[in-house]
């Protein structure tokens, strides 16, 4: 694959060690590998089977100084769409809206997280295929099913996230853009990393944490110790 030259460039300064979190961020902010704003990515590999149900990695946590983007949300409710819409949803709908859901009209609005109340789940089950594999299907465990929609869509505005295992035992989260500075983006990376440290499922025994690694959405990856 033909590299930019602002990718070789940082890719040269970056040595064969294991940075500091605070050494690795003010490496990439301070060495833009792109015109545009980029985003900060951390990638933690973790000791799990994927494929076991009780050594899955799922929480969320509010980033102190969030991502940076701003969240589309949508909301599904009988119970609550004027609550949804005070709150600032960008979507309100109801069981109608799984109709779109399963001819794809529905991801036109390109949202990030989807709310659902209780209700609305028995309703849900049969597009659970669908969502599920773009991380859209509501969860009690990551508060996006739940009678306090707007106490929820406040806190997901404000730089709440979710973050999960993939299906080969790696977790990925955005921790801000660039330009936030280098500061902001240390404490945001620091919450995250503390967040999955605690997140270690019960069944997991030994080292939890293989590696760590934080990249620019242009970058090469920067090995971590933390």
């Amino acid at each position: 694959m033909k590299r930019s030259k602002s990718h070789k460039g940082i890719a040269e300064k970056i040595e064969e060690k294991a940075y500091s979190l605070e050494e690795a961020i003010k490496l990439l902010v301070g060495n833009p590998s792109a015109k545009f704003d980029e985003s900060l990515e951390i990638h933690i590999r973790v000791n799990i089977d994927p494929k076991k149900g009780d050594q899955q990695v799922r929480s969320s946590i509010t980033l102190p100084h969030g991502t940076g983007k701003e969240r589309k949300i949508a909301v599904l409710t009988s119970t609550a769409q004027e609550e949804a819409k005070k709150a600032g949803a960008d979507f309100v709908g109801n069981e109608e809206s799984i109709a779109d859901i399963k001819s794809g009209k529905f991801f036109e609005g390109k949202y990030d997280v989807l709310i659902a109340t209780p209700e609305m789940m028995p309703k849900l089950a049969p597009v659970a295929r669908i969502l599920g594999p773009k991380g859209l299907m509501p969860n009690p465990k990551a508060e996006t099913v739940t009678t306090k929609v707007a106490q929820v869509i406040e806190s997901l505005k404000k730089g709440k996230v979710q973050f999960k295992n993939d299906d080969t035992g790696n977790v990925h989260q955005i921790i801000g853009k660039r330009s936030m500075g280098v500061q902001k983006l240390i404490e945001n990376g620091t919450s995250l990393l503390e967040a999955i440290r605690k997140s270690k499922p019960d069944s997991v025994k030994g080292k939890f944490i293989v590696s760590t690694t934080i990249c620019s959405t242009m970058s090469p990856g920067i090995l971590i110790e933390w």
